[in-house]
């Protein structure tokens, strides 16, 4: 079902996540129809296939079901005035998405990471195109050029941490750098990769659950990714 949610607009495609069962929630309905995905792909045309797309440098954007299924897995701890990480950012699709989420008449803020230091400008420009610019400007999202298998430290802790990539295993910085509560999505292995979904609680302690196998692109360094 996931696969046939392609419309031919962007509100269309929200509305087809929303009917098959990806979007449960009326906040993040809102929140992604209000991120036209057009401005963030290479391709126009494409823009609103449910589909991954290559956005240049070895990377992509996944595709507009996994980012439902990413959002709701976090959104108990997308609150407003949240902070939360976009680990391998891309194109800053997401952290237009979170921003709405934990901005909405509260002073959360995104932090979206990316090794690749042309994706992270052109994702502000994406970001700025999509009517973003105040938020970037003010810090309410922050774009940082970087190796996000270490995260942010200075902006930590996070309520809630997205990672776009795969990593070979659980990186220990991130989980360091969750809130007590907090919660990651992050997809984990090689050849065989699962989601992970990796809570932390009020007292620190760590509890991981599988929620399905997966095909990212490897969470890596520029030079062994371009």
């Amino acid at each position: 079902m996931a696969w046939r949610c392609s419309g031919l607009t962007n509100a269309e495609l929200v509305k087809n996540m929303m009917e098959a069962g990806l979007i449960h929630s009326e906040r993040v309905l809102a929140a992604m129809t209000k991120v036209d995905r057009a401005h963030y792909v290479r391709s126009k045309n494409a823009a609103y296939e449910d589909s991954p797309q290559y956005i240049g440098h070895g990377a992509t954007i996944s595709a507009p079901h996994m980012h439902a299924h990413a959002v709701e897995n976090l959104l108990p701890f997308l609150r407003p005035g949240a902070r939360v990480l976009d680990v391998g950012s891309g194109s800053g699709y997401l952290c237009a998405v979170l921003h709405h989420l934990v901005s909405d008449g509260a002073n959360g803020k995104v932090v979206g990471i990316e090794h690749i230091p042309e994706l992270a400008e052109w994702s502000k420009e994406n970001l700025r195109r999509d009517g973003l610019g105040s938020a970037l400007d003010d810090g309410r999202i922050e774009i940082i050029a970087g190796d996000g298998r270490k995260g942010y430290p200075s902006a930590s802790p996070y309520n809630a941490i997205h990672v776009g990539a795969a990593a070979p295993t659980l990186p220990t910085p991130l989980v360091d750098q969750l809130a007590k509560p907090g919660r990651m999505f992050i997809p984990v292995g090689t050849l065989a990769q699962e989601i992970l979904q990796v809570d932390k609680d009020s007292k620190g302690n760590i509890t991981t659950e599988s929620l399905m196998d997966v095909m990212y692109v490897p969470l890596t360094d520029r030079d062994q990714q371009t």
